[in-house]
C-alpha cells in the first residue's frame, strides 16, 4: 500500500538517519494512513486518508 493520503495527497518524507558517529543513511517518514471506508457521492467506498484528514472531518465516514 501507498503511503499517500487520498484526499490531501501527503506522502513520505525524506531524510537521513543519524547515528552518534554521525554515519547518514536514508530514511523515510511515512504519514499515519487508515483504511476508512467514505461515504462519496452517495456511494460507499474504501480509501486511505490520512488521521489528520479525518480528525479535520474532511472524510464523511460510512
Amino acid at each position: 500500500m501507498a503511503a499517500v493520503c487520498d484526499v490531501c495527497g501527503k506522502g513520505p518524507g525524506f531524510g537521513m538517519s543519524v547515528s552518534h558517529s554521525h554515519r547518514r543513511t536514508h530514511r523515510r517518514w511515512n504519514p499515519n494512513i487508515q483504511t476508512v471506508r467514505a461515504a462519496i457521492q452517495g456511494t460507499r467506498r474504501r480509501m486511505n486518508v490520512c488521521t489528520s484528514c479525518l480528525k479535520a472531518g474532511k472524510v464523511a465516514r460510512a
